[in-house]
Formats: structure tokens, C-alpha cells, sequence
């Protein structure tokens, strides 16, 4: 039963369906997705037609929107929204250290979790499709990893798109993992020297810091062991509009003085625990590197292992001489799993994923260069999480696909910059521009 409720200028209604755990055995085992559907307060009555929005990740939920802000406020302007929270995401059927072991060991978990990629969400939408829109295609819009789940819904089943945009989320089509983040490095190194540039007294702040953790076994309130690859690990936050200024602010007043020496602050553990704590998505975790997985090759702890490549980001060595300390970008590596207590059960699981040779292909460039569906794609230039090169070498393979390369913007463009995002992408779409 749908259940309806108001927010300010708008109608939400909380809508569930049932698909199978594998598409491919349209008979067997089930779950239970969560959608949101959102329409203006002032359009409720109207037909109109519908967008479906794909939350990066993987393994986040949609956005739990407060009133109109952003771009959803724009898509409202003329749209039915469905926020859906893909499988093992947020209201829909779970998939943690919680639940997991209903499934058995880890053998059966690895098993299960290798339907949690782009192919099987997108034969979720279309499984759903019809219950919501009559039959009707819809627009989607994606974002970072949503918009690889849109380059494999083109793929796919383009019958099921009116309309495709993508913000940040171009993937290459033949890129092996360690091609990704052989690329990523230097890309996070340039985004750590632009925030020194900045912040120049960030420089010995996260120098000291790490050498304390090198020094000193530290667990976080949480029980999460804040090793000084756990802390280096906090570069992620640099790839968002806001993320350098909120990684210099945690970093100010990381130390208290205390009858014992000087400590990290409570404050400091405080806050660094509910940035590093995989708790609320552990999918990201456990599915990131099989996002790149199209072949026999395993991924096999990619990120970790291409890292070694890099000795720049060796923070002992960096800490023996004068060199500033690196922070990482947006990789997922093994320590994870035994530093952060939502994960560490999940290990052996984590294991059998990287070692995973049964991976299929999750874009079809022959169906993608005879693309017939309107697409536009906003490229975020030198964007740290989605290396640029590879997304204009995609864009160029998809037939039709009208890019907005800007540099205005960082990864959350589609968040930080309201309805100018969503605006830009409908007009290329449309042909408006």
C-alpha cells in the first residue's frame, strides 16, 4: 500500500516493489526495492511525464530531500521524480555485516553481492518501469555511479529511456580497474596540492597527525582503528566543492592538550569516525572495484596494488624526509576491512569479490554507437573521482551524446550548482543550445 505525505511545495509518496534477486531467473529468490515518488505540490493532479534519478555509490541511497533545493527543485518544474534507493541500498532489502549471513558464509554472500551491480539495477528500473509510468519511457538522470548505471541502461535497454543525462559519471567502456586508478593517483596528488596551495599550514597539521598514528594505536570511539592510512583515506573528501575547506577544518584543531601529552581531541575522533565508518554503505565497500570488473581478470585489491606503483603516497617515506603527506582519492583497499568494525566481518566476502573471474561486460559499445536516445552528459573537467579523459573518449562512442566539459564545477556539481546543472543537461538534450 502507497502511503502519501506533504513536504513543502511537494507531494511524496513512498512506493515499493518485488523483482528478482536475478534477473536471469525471473522465478527464483526476490527483493524488495524503495522508491519516493515526488511531484509538485501545484502539479500533483497533472500527467506528467516521468524522471528517474540514480544516485552515485555505489551502494548510496537517493537523496532524502527537505522541500525543493537544487536540482531536484528543477526537475520538478515539469517532471514526476522517482528517488530510487537501488537494491541493497537504504529502505530497500539490505545488504550488511547485518544481513549478509543470512545468506551463509562467505561464499554465498560473494555469490549474492554479484547481483548488486550496474546490469541488475538497470533490470530493476526497467522491471519497475512499467508500474510506474503506464509503460512509457522516462528520463533518467544519473549521478558518478548512477551515470555508469545510465551508460548500461543505453546498453541494455535503450526501449526503456526517453531521455538520458549523466553528470559526472561517464565510465570507460574497456577500462580494467588498475587502468582507473593508474590514472586516479596523480589525479588525487593534483586535488592534495591545489588544497596545500590554499591551506599552506595544512601541510604540517596533516604531517603531525600522521606521524602521531604512526606512533600511536588509536581507535576511534566506534571501534574503528584510525591507522595513518585510515586518516590518509580522508582525501576523498577533496573531490567535492566544499570538500578542501571542510578537510581544513577538521584538520585545525585536530590536537588537545591533556596531563599525559598532547592527544587527538575528542572532537577530531569524533568527526573523523562518521567520515571514515563504512556503517551507512557498506556496499560501497564491498562492490566498488567489481563496478570495473567486464572479464575474467580479477580486480584482486586493484587500488591497493597500483597504489604500490605511486611511493609518493607512502606516508612513512614522506614523514622520513620533507615531503608533504598524500592523501588518498576514491579507492577501497583490504585494511579497510579490519580497521572499520561495519566491515570486518565482511572481509573473507571482500576477498572472494577481488578474486571474482566470472565478471560480464556492462556496456555494449556496438548498441552504444547507434544510439537513438536524446543524451547529454555534463564532464566535470579534472574531476577527481571520474577521470576525464576516459569519460570524453566514452562520449565520443556514444552516438549522439552532447557533453558540457566545465571546470565551474567539482563532482557534486549536480548538488552545489541548483538547476543550472539539470537546466544545461535538458537543453543539449533538447537542442536548445
Amino acid at each position: 500500500m502507497s502511503v502519501s505525505y506533504r513536504q513543502p511545495g511537494v507531494v511524496l509518496t513512498d512506493r515499493r516493489f518485488t523483482v528478482p534477486l536475478d534477473h536471469a531467473d525471473p522465478t527464483g529468490e526476490t527483493i524488495e526495492l524503495y522508491a519516493r515518488e515526488a511531484v509538485a505540490s501545484d502539479k500533483a493532479d497533472k500527467n506528467l511525464p516521468w524522471l528517474l534519478y540514480l544516485q552515485g555509490g555505489p551502494g548510496g541511497k537517493a537523496n532524502r530531500f527537505v522541500g525543493r533545493p537544487a536540482w531536484f527543485g528543477r526537475a520538478l518544474e515539469e517532471y514526476r521524480v522517482l528517488l530510487l534507493d537501488q537494491r541493497g541500498t537504504g529502505a530497500s532489502t539490505p545488504a550488511n555485516r547485518q544481513t549478509l549471513p543470512l545468506r551463509g558464509g562467505p561464499a554465498e554472500q560473494a555469490d549474492y553481492l554479484a547481483h548488486f551491480r550496474a546490469d541488475s539495477i538497470v533490470r530493476d528500473c526497467e522491471a519497475i518501469r512499467p508500474q510506474v509510468t503506464g509503460g512509457a519511457p522516462w528520463t533518467v538522470l544519473g549521478q558518478s555511479f548512477g551515470g555508469f548505471c545510465t551508460v548500461t541502461y543505453l546498453s541494455l535497454a535503450p526501449e526503456g529511456l526517453d531521455t538520458a543525462l549523466i553528470t559526472g559519471g561517464l565510465p570507460s567502456l574497456d577500462a580494467h580497474a588498475d587502468d582507473v586508478y593508474r590514472a586516479a593517483y596523480p589525479r588525487v596528488e593534483r586535488k592534495v596540492a591545489a588544497h596545500y596551495a590554499r591551506y599552506p599550514q595544512d601541510v604540517e597539521r596533516a604531517r603531525r597527525i600522521a606521524d602521531h598514528l604512526l606512533t600511536h594505536d588509536v581507535v576511534l570511539p566506534n571501534g574503528y582503528r584510525l591507522t595513518v592510512e585510515a586518516f590518509q583515506s580522508l582525501g576523498i573528501m577533496l573531490g567535492s566543492g566544499e570538500g578542501s575547506h571542510q578537510l581544513h577544518f577538521l584538520l585545525e584543531d585536530a590536537f588537545v592538550r591533556t596531563p599525559g601529552g598532547h592527544e587527538l581531541s575528542d572532537a577530531f575522533q569524533e568527526q573523523a569516525q562518521g567520515l571514515l565508518s563504512y556503517a551507512g554503505r557498506p556496499l560501497y565497500a564491498l562492490v566498488h572495484e567489481a563496478i570495473y570488473g567486464q572479464d575474467a581478470r580479477p580486480t584482486a585489491w586493484s587500488a591497493e596494488r597500483v597504489r604500490a606503483e605511486f611511493p609518493r603516497f607512502d606516508a612513512a617515506k614522506s614523514l622520513a624526509g620533507d615531503e608533504p603527506l598524500l592523501f588518498t582519492g576514491e579507492t577501497i583497499h583490504p585494511w579497510m576491512f579490519d580497521c572499520d568494525p561495519a566491515l570486518r566481518p565482511l572481509r573473507e566476502t571482500a576477498d572472494l569479490l577481488a578474486s571474482r573471474t566470472d565478471w560480464t561486460p556492462l556496456y555494449d559499445p556496438a548498441r552504444l554507437a547507434a544510439n537513438e536516445v536524446p543524451a547529454a552528459a555534463a564532464v566535470y573537467h579534472d574531476d577527481m573521482y571520474v577521470d576525464t579523459a576516459h569519460a570524453l573518449t566514452t562520449a565520443r562512442a556514444i552516438r549522439g551524446l552532447r557533453t558540457w566539459v566545465t571546470d565551474e564545477f567539482e563532482h557534486d556539481g549536480v548538488r552545489t550548482g541548483g538547476p543550472r546543472v539539470l537546466d544545461r543537461l535538458l537543453a543539449l538534450a533538447r537542442d536548445e543550445v
